[in-house]
């Protein structure tokens, strides 16, 4: 307790800094997720948002 009695000026100015620049970051990150899709006439459009496996392959069996 009396460590932060004593640095609770350093200790709350680190955490007004930081906390915005979280939100910030969360923000920017959340965006950049999104995915989109075009596609023309008669047309098959796949979206997948991870990897994707198509056929077999020696190391699955």
């Amino acid at each position: 307790m009396d460590w932060i009695a004593e640095n609770k000026d350093w200790l709350f100015s680190g955490i007004a800094i930081a906390l915005p620049l979280a939100i910030v970051g969360w923000f920017i990150s959340s965006r950049k997720n999104r995915q989109s899709q075009k596609g023309g006439n008669n047309s098959t459009n796949i979206q997948v948002g991870r990897d994707f496996k198509m056929g077999s392959s020696k190391d699955d069996e």
